[in-house]
């Protein structure tokens, strides 16, 4: 049994500039962080005593017997990938909801990625980890996603994550000293809205916008340097909330799809309330939404929007790991090279992987 666990993200500045129609040509940065509430998977090699091969829980219970026919794409992805065709069953539980804003389909690929060569016996890299989400989510599923989900979330932390043209990346962790940083996290309220959407299709409208929201994008790329200046220093904090309203009035100029009327409405509650500053967080449409507010203001924000699910969070630093590992999935050490020879079993011979030891 494996037990991968992966954060969500909240992402500051930057979004939109990490679209690879975008980057490609300007390059991208990126300024997030991971939170405390996470995708959980529970992996295991099936046992060969099943009517059938796989089985994969998520909003649907799938029993099936090939994997071309698992209906998650993520999961059937990752294993042909990985050219896994051995019986597995894979369990997941999240803290949050799907299609919310807060990168969980990529905390998905990057944490079922890391649970497949966990249960191979293989170590993979954080940088490995996001490089194949992205391929798995750009390339083979044909999604139209950025790449800094894949990447917080495979790293983890608040960083600031810079992409070349070619593709390439570094991540630079914002080391602030622990005050700085909870006085940060004191700053911030998220809300969900009770609206979740597929990012892919909205992110499809900003991609066609980009070639004509050079301004903004230009813009939106730069104020990730200016917040982390703020993040950095001495600066009053407040001016990072001020940032993030101003990064929001950016993003949402470039497609119409982004901030729907009850977005815009939500938002301008929060302000009214003695919000600094907030964005809706993910590609747009709905989701969870982040608040900047000074602490002796948070109650009369949270009272103007009483409606909407508050949800408490902390930062985290650790990214996607294994918190569990027990690969033993059968008591081969425990049997005897006649034992082995009883096996008629062809597909338990072949999960024992004890061909070899059989004459």
């Amino acid at each position: 049994m494996i037990i991968s666990r992966t954060p969500y993200r909240i992402s500051f500045l930057g979004g939109g500039t990490d679209y690879h129609t975008w980057y490609q040509e300007h390059g991208a940065a990126v300024l997030a962080t991971t939170i405390n509430h996470y995708c959980y998977l529970h992996c295991r090699l099936l046992p060969p005593f099943f009517p059938h091969q796989s089985r994969i829980v998520w909003s649907k219970v799938e029993e099936v017997f090939d994997h071309a026919d698992i209906q998650h794409p993520s999961v059937r992805a990752v294993l042909d990938y990985l050219h896994i065709d051995q019986g597995i069953e894979i369990q997941h539980q999240g803290d949050l909801p799907a299609r919310s804003g807060l990168g969980s389909s990529s905390a998905f690929t990057v944490g079922l990625l890391h649970a497949m060569y966990a249960l191979r016996g293989e170590m993979s890299s954080k940088r490995e980890l996001a490089c194949e989400a992205i391929h798995i989510e750009r390339d083979i599923l044909k999604e139209n996603v950025g790449v800094q989900d894949q990447i917080q979330t495979a790293f983890g932390g608040l960083n600031k994550i810079v992409v070349q043209p070619d593709g390439n990346f570094d991540v630079t962790p914002l080391v602030l000293p622990a005050q700085r940083l909870r006085a940060l996290q004191d700053h911030l309220l998220l809300f969900f809205t009770g609206v979740s959407r597929t990012a892919s299709d909205i992110a499809g409208e900003k991609i066609k916008s980009i070639p004509k929201k050079k301004q903004e994008l230009h813009g939106i790329r730069q104020m990730v340097d200016e917040g982390v200046e703020i993040l950095s220093t001495n600066s009053d904090l407040t001016d990072f909330g001020r940032l993030l309203h101003e990064g929001w009035m950016l993003k949402r100029n470039i497609s119409a799809s982004i901030s729907p009327t009850f977005i815009d409405d939500i938002y301008e509650k929060g302000r009214k309330a003695g919000a600094i500053g907030g964005k809706l967080l993910g590609a747009g449409g709905g989701g969870f939404m982040l608040f900047f507010v000074k602490p002796e203001d948070k109650l009369k924000v949270c009272e103007a929007l009483k409606d909407l699910l508050l949800v408490p969070f902390e930062f985290e630093g650790s990214g996607s790991q294994i918190i569990f590992y027990d690969n033993l999935q059968y008591s081969i050490s425990a049997m005897t090279r006649r034992d082995y020879a009883h096996l008629q079993n062809p597909r338990l011979r072949k999960l024992l992987q004890v061909e070899e030891y059989v004459e």
